[in-house]
Parts: C-alpha cells; sequence; structure tokens
C-alpha cells in the first residue's frame, strides 16, 4: 500500500483505456469459444457478427472498473480499499443494466463492490505478502513451522505415562 501522506495521481483516463484493451481482449477470446462452440453457417466471422456484442460488453466492464477506480482514487487522495469498491460497484451495476434490471444492477453492484473491496483490503494478493518480502528461514526453521501446523500424536510413552490426556 503507498504512503497515505504523498499521493501520486493516476491517470484515470489512461488506466481506462488500458484496462479497456485488455478486457476487450478478454472479451475476443470468450467470443471466439462462444462462436466455436455454437452450430452456425456465419464462419470465423461469427465471433464478431453473432457474439461480437461480448467482446464490447467486456470492455466496457473492464474500462469501467479502471477508470472509476483511478477517479475516485484521485478525487479522494488515498490508495485504499474504498477504490476499488467504488470501481467494482461501476463494473457491477453496468452488468445489471445491461441485462436491464434494476435490481440485478444494484445487486451486482453490491457483490462486486464487497469482493474486490475485501481483495484490496486484504492486500491485494491471493497468495499472501504481496509486497514480496518474505523473511529468508533455514530449512530447519521450515520444517519446524510445518510440524508445529499439525495435531502431533501422542508417544507410546506418552500414552503409558497419561501425558496425552491432560493436554
Amino acid at each position: 500500500m503507498a504512503d497515505q501522506s504523498t499521493y501520486e495521481p493516476k491517470p484515470a483516463i489512461s488506466k481506462g483505456g488500458e484496462a479497456l484493451l485488455i478486457s476487450a481482449g478478454v472479451g475476443t477470446l470468450v467470443s471466439a469459444a462462444k462462436n466455436a462452440l455454437d452450430k452456425h453457417n456465419h464462419g470465423a466471422m461469427g465471433v464478431f457478427t453473432r457474439s461480437g456484442s461480448t467482446i464490447g460488453y467486456f470492455a466496457a466492464v473492464g474500462g469501467v472498473f479502471a477508470f472509476t477506480e483511478a477517479a475516485v482514487a484521485n478525487v479522494r487522495e488515498k490508495d485504499d480499499a474504498v477504490n476499488g469498491i467504488a470501481g467494482g460497484c461501476a463494473a457491477g451495476f453496468l452488468i445489471g443494466v445491461r441485462a436491464r434490471s434494476l435490481p440485478l444492477a444494484a445487486g451486482s453492484c453490491l457483490l462486486l463492490g464487497s469482493l474486490i473491496g475485501t481483495f484490496d483490503a486484504a492486500g491485494k494478493s491471493l497468495v499472501g505478502d504481496a509486497s514480496g518480502a518474505r523473511k529468508a528461514r533455514t530449512a530447519q526453521e521450515r520444517e519446524l513451522e510445518r510440524l508445529s501446523f499439525f495435531k502431533q500424536r501422542p508417544t507410546a510413552t506418552e500414552v503409558e505415562e497419561g501425558v496425552a490426556g491432560a493436554a
């Protein structure tokens, strides 16, 4: 997380455009998969003619998320989970609008906002410490940590002495 006292503004339009292009690429892959699995007589152009709206939909959701997250960060001059909540809410709302359902839009806003906000608050990583500053440990320290993680079975001596039942 960035130091709260020195905030660097984010180029919201640039971030939104970058995410829009990446999301459009993902949308193209999804559209191509839909085209390959459906039966039709449009050939390879079906990626654009039959399921091409998927490309624009993915692009719009990705672009709206990134733009909103950066714009909210710039307005608040903070880099924290609230920005992700706002971006997720905007993207979720767009998902509901496409389905022409206000309840779905509100629910998607709530769901995506809370998921992305939680992810951001937890350190923006699915694998633990995102800073990569894991402390170097020896093989012996790793083995001791591994052994302490699991419940230990009592030894035969401990069972005979009744120590295991007291623990």
